[in-house]
This record gives C-alpha cells, sequence and structure tokens, in this order.
C-alpha cells in the first residue's frame, strides 16, 4: 500500500513505542497457567488499598468532567512534595508533561533537543514529531554519565536538555548537586529536563533529587511518574515541577481532562498511603541487593542501579536466554530496541516473583554449563 500523500514528513517512518510484553499474550502462546512480569518497572507490590477503596468511591462519578486544571490534585501534590502549587502541572502520565515541554519550549525547524543515547523513547519521538532537531551523545561505556560530551552538542538554540536520573534502561544515577551544576552551564534559554520517574528508589533518595531546590533553579524541570512507587501505572497520571511561569504556559495548552477522575482520586489517595510506599521501597532495595548478588554469582555482569530494576549481560546470548524464561512463564525486557541486543532488563518484584527469577535463571544457566560440559 502506498503512502499516504497528506500525512507529514515527520510522521512518515514512525514505529509505535513497543511495551513490554503482556502476561496474556505469554499466558496464552506457551499454554501456561502462571505467568509473572518483570518487564516494565511496575510496583512489585500492586496498588495501595487507599487506592482501591478511593477507586470505589469515585467510580459512580465517571459520567462527570474532573475540575479543569486538577486544583486538588496539584495542592496534594505541592503539599506531599513540598513544591509551589504554582509550578506544579500535572498530566496524563510524565509522557504528557514531556510532550507539553517540547511543544512550549522548542521552535520546529530552528531549535533542537538534546539527550544521551541510549533514552526513553518519548523524548526522541515527540521531538521528531514537533519538528525538531534530537542530537543524541552516547553514554560512557559503563553507562555512566559524560555532561561533558552532552554539553558539547549543546547551543543557543538547544530548548530542552533531557536527562533521566536514575537513568533507564541501566539505573545508573548521579547526586543532585552534579545535575544543579550541570544547569548552570546550560544556555539562557534552554531548560535541563530532570526526568525523576525513578528517584524514590535511590538510597538515600534525598541525595538524588532537585525537587526540594526547585526555587534556585529556574532553568530546571523535574518530571515525577505515579506508574512506579505508587502502582498507579494503568491509571496514567504523572506531573512536571518548574518555575510557576513555564508551568502556567502548559497549563494552557495542556488538552482539557487529560487528567481523568479516577485517576486523580487515585493520586491523591496514593500520596496519603505512606506505609505502602514504604513497604514498595523496602521490598525494593531488597530485591535489588538480592538479585544483582544472585545474578553475579551467575556469571552475570550487572550494572549497578539506584532504580526499580537492573541491567545485565548474561553469560548466554541475551535472546536465548530472554527465550527460556518466556518459556518458564517469567517475562523480563530485552534490551535491542536501546541498542543494546547483549543485555536484558529485569524489574524488581515480590521476594517471591525474584526467587522465582532467580531459580530460573539457575536452571537456565546451569542446563547451558551442562550441555557444554558434555
Amino acid at each position: 500500500m502506498s503512502d499516504l500523500p497528506f500525512v507529514r514528513d515527520e510522521v512518515r517512518g514512525f514505529t509505535p513505542y513497543a511495551p513490554g510484553l503482556s502476561i496474556d499474550e505469554i499466558r496464552e502462546k506457551y499454554g501456561l497457567a502462571r505467568v509473572i512480569k518483570l518487564a516494565s518497572n511496575e510496583n512489585p507490590l500492586g496498588v495501595s488499598p487507599l487506592v482501591v477503596r478511593a477507586l470505589e468511591r469515585t467510580a459512580p462519578l465517571a459520567f462527570r468532567y474532573p475540575r479543569g486544571g486538577n486544583p486538588v490534585l496539584t495542592a496534594g501534590i505541592a503539599d506531599h512534595f513540598g513544591l509551589d502549587p504554582a509550578g506544579v502541572a500535572a498530566g496524563n502520565g510524565s509522557d504528557e508533561i514531556i510532550d507539553l515541554l517540547i511543544r512550549v519550549a522548542a521552535r520546529p525547524g530552528l531549535d533542537n533537543v538534546v539527550a544521551f543515547n541510549p533514552c526513553f523513547s518519548i523524548y526522541v519521538h515527540q521531538s521528531r514529531l514537533c519538528g525538531v532537531d534530537m542530537r543524541q551523545v552516547p553514554l560512557a561505556g559503563d553507562f555512566s554519565f559524560d555532561f561533558e560530551a552532552l554539553l558539547s552538542v549543546v547551543d543557543e538554540n538547544t530548548a530542552l536538555v533531557f536527562v533521566t536520573n536514575p537513568d533507564n534502561p541501566s539505573g545508573r544515577a548521579v547526586p543532585a548537586d552534579e545535575l544543579a551544576a550541570l544547569s548552570g552551564r546550560l544556555p539562557a534559554r534552554t531548560i535541563l529536563v530532570v526526568d525523576e520517574a525513578y528517584a524514590d528508589f535511590a538510597d538515600p533518595a534525598k541525595d538524588y533529587t532537585l525537587l526540594p531546590r526547585l526555587k534556585d533553579f529556574p532553568n530546571v524541570a523535574v518530571l515525577r511518574t505515579f506508574s512506579k512507587m505508587y502502582g498507579l501505572a494503568g491509571l496514567r497520571l504523572g506531573f512536571g515541577a518548574m518555575s510557576p511561569a513555564l508551568a502556567d504556559y502548559l497549563r494552557r495548552v495542556r488538552l482539557p481532562f487529560s487528567v481523568n477522575l479516577m485517576a486523580e482520586a487515585a493520586g491523591l489517595a496514593a500520596m496519603q498511603d505512606g506505609q505502602f510506599i514504604a513497604a514498595t521501597r523496602e521490598t525494593v532495595l531488597r530485591g535489588r541487593a538480592g538479585v544483582a548478588a544472585a545474578l553475579a554469582g551467575l556469571g552475570c555482569q550487572v550494572c549497578p542501579s539506584m532504580a526499580n530494576f537492573l541491567m545485565f549481560t548474561p553469560p548466554l546470548a541475551a535472546a536465548r536466554v530472554f527465550e527460556a524464561l518466556l518459556g518458564r512463564g517469567i517475562i523480563v525486557r530485552p534490551l535491542a530496541s536501546y541498542g543494546l541486543p547483549d543485555r536484558l532488563r529485569v524489574s524488581l518484584g515480590s521476594d517471591e516473583e525474584n526467587a522465582a527469577f532467580v531459580a530460573a535463571m539457575r536452571e537456565i544457566l546451569g542446563q547451558a554449563g551442562a550441555a557444554g560440559g558434555a
């Protein structure tokens, strides 16, 4: 079929975002009764009981529109994170805030956006969709952040610089002080966007976030999501924290009602459940240490992580290990789409899920070793 003549050039050749495999498709493909999904960095404990109750209360109101601008949610976010509510912009996931920042700050055909490679594909997709040049520099060989290389491609027409901290898929992180220093080396009209989707899992978390210091850095915007620590991936909720003037422009151009009534209620409830937040963090940090040690003991090269996942290079071909895990009902994330075909990423699950993953890896690598020895 020939390409449609009325489709914009920026859209030709686009491929959709490829999410992790679903539990249902693997269950059906392999005829399995149980499937463990450790591919999408979701909350290992599921959903807060307070969120469940809030959704039950809110469901009968689903026929109503939410309030424009979600002022109660914005105030709740500001109170929970210690922010100026005027500088908070809620979105349909932090993805929407990424899109809005590019649309508001970057001039098509004139400006550029800068990020590391690999990076979250949405930075690349939305820049391209908006007709904005995307410049990328590789991470260092150990996946640490080479800020000098990043700065080498920044110029007076750089609208946005994206840094994910902790990074995905490596899990590496830098202290917030280094990002603060980076912001001071950017051109006057350049916004440093720090994507802190996984910052709640850094240790200690306070050393890796710029949120409490935003007033000192008017050229910094911080992204946060409710999909990880707060267990709301299916409801799509996130926010950006930035200068009140920039947040005002995002609110002006945001599509009306993009944050739905259920997501708003769930987000408010999730922030109130300190016990669930603490249990999630404890589970992830315990799992991260245990699974990393187990993988290293099996001959895998494990990248140091401050996130709720681990990137590793197995001693066998990554594609072979990935398929062998699928056959045992365990979904992890292959990283070929990140340009890393020899590596896999595993989300930290519950203690039981982590143990099942480690047992499967022992079986897979043990069988390969026995076959090699024969």
